[in-house]
C-alpha cells in the first residue's frame, strides 16, 4: 500500500485503557458497527457482508497481480480474486468511494482501499498469525503474553486513490479498531517492490542500522528465508538518501514510531521483499494520533 504519514515532530504518548476485565469483543464490535470516517465520496468503514469481502479482494487481486506482478493460482487467476485461508476468520477495513463512475458514466459505490485486520485472540483460535510463515513470531508472543496484538496485512489502494484523503481514512479506520478492542501492539509485514533485495540496499541497511527492533520486540525471521538488511556499513548509509527510496507505507510506519524485524524475507510469489513491522500503540507518535484519529469523522473537501 501507498502510506502517507504527516511530517510531524516525536512525542511519545501513553495511551490509558480501561481495564482489561472490561474488554468484550462484542462491545467493540458494536461500536465499530457503520460509518468509521467520511471525507468528501470517500468512507471507511469495516466490511459487513460477504459481498463486502469479495470486492476487498478484487481491489487485491488488481493491486498485487495485475499492477505488481504476483503470480496467481490458477483458481485466483480465474475468480480475479486474491483469497486466502485467512480471509474468512479477520476483519476487512475497506474505503468506498461512493461517487465513482463507471466506463459507462454510471455512478455507483467502489472499494478504492482496504486493510485486513487480524487480532491475537482470533489468531490464537484460528491459523495463528500471517506473518508467521516468515518470521519467528514465538519468542515475541511468550515476552508479551498478555499484549493485545493486532496484525496489519493485505494493504493496499487503487492507483487513482494513492493520495492523502485514502491514507487519512485507512488509518481513521484502524485507530478507531485500536481503541475498540484496546489494541496494545501492531505487527505485520510491509513490502519493497520486486524479489531482489540488493535493489534496496540502501533503505534496507538504513532500517536495519537506525530502526531495528531491540529488546523484548526482537523478531527475526526464518532460518533459510533469512536475507541480512545490513548490505551497507552504517557509516556509508546515506539517510535522506535511503529515505527517499523507502516505500511510502514503510516511511509512514517509521514516523508513527514503528521498528522492524531482523532479516527481509523474498517472497517470489508476490514478487516483493518484506520486512517486519513492529508498533507498539504506547510508543506511537502523539500528533499522528491526533491527525488521523481526531474527534471529528468527517471532513468535507472542497
Amino acid at each position: 500500500m501507498w502510506g502517507i504519514a504527516p511530517s510531524v515532530g516525536k512525542k511519545i504518548i501513553r495511551v490509558a485503557f480501561p481495564p482489561r476485565d472490561v474488554r468484550n469483543s462484542d462491545t467493540a464490535s458494536r461500536k465499530l458497527v457503520g460509518s468509521l470516517g467520511r471525507i468528501g465520496s470517500l468512507e471507511v468503514r469495516l466490511a459487513s457482508c460477504r459481498k463486502d469481502v469479495r470486492k476487498a479482494q478484487r481491489l487485491r487481486f488488481k493491486v498485487f497481480f495485475e499492477e505488481g506482478g504476483a503470480a496467481p493460482h490458477p483458481k485466483a487467476a480465474l475468480t480475479r480474486r486474491d483469497v486466502d485461508k485467512f480471509d474468512k476468520f479477520c476483519d476487512h477495513l475497506i474505503v468506498i468511494d461512493h461517487k465513482w463512475r463507471t466506463r459507462h458514466g454510471r455512478i455507483k459505490p467502489k472499494v478504492v482501499g482496504a486493510y485486513r485486520l487480524l487480532r491475537s485472540d482470533v489468531a490464537n483460535a484460528k491459523r495463528g498469525f500471517y506473518s508467521a510463515a516468515e518470521y519467528d513470531l514465538v519468542p515475541l508472543l511468550a515476552r508479551h503474553p498478555d499484549k493485545r496484538i493486532l496484525e496489519l496485512g493485505r494493504s493496499c489502494v487503487l492507483k487513482p486513490y494513492r493520495g492523502k484523503r485514502t491514507i487519512e481514512l485507512l488509518w481513521r479506520g484502524i485507530l478507531a479498531y485500536i481503541g475498540a478492542h484496546r489494541i496494545d501492539v501492531l505487527i505485520g509485514c510491509a513490502s519493497f517492490e520486486g524479489a531482489n533485495p540488493l535493489a534496496h540496499s540502501t533503505a534496507l541497511s538504513f532500517l536495519a542500522h537506525c530502526a531495528r527492533a531491540e529488546g523484548d520486540w526482537q523478531v527475526r525471521a526464518h532460518v533459510g528465508r533469512h536475507v541480512p538488511m545490513e548490505m551497507l556499513g552504517k557509516d556509508a548509509v546515506d539517510a535522506r538518501k535511503a529515505l527517499a527510496q523507502l516505500p511510502p507505507l514503510i516511511k509512514g510506519y517509521l514516523r508513527v514510531g514503528a521498528r522492524f524485524g531482523d532479516g527481509a524475507v523474498v517472497d517470489r510469489r508476490f514478487n516483493t521483499t518484506d520486512v517486519f513491522v513492529v508498533m507498539p500503540v504506547a510508543e506511537m507518535d502523539e500528533r499522528y494520533i491526533e491527525f488521523f484519529g481526531g474527534a471529528s469523522s468527517e471532513r468535507r473537501v472542497a
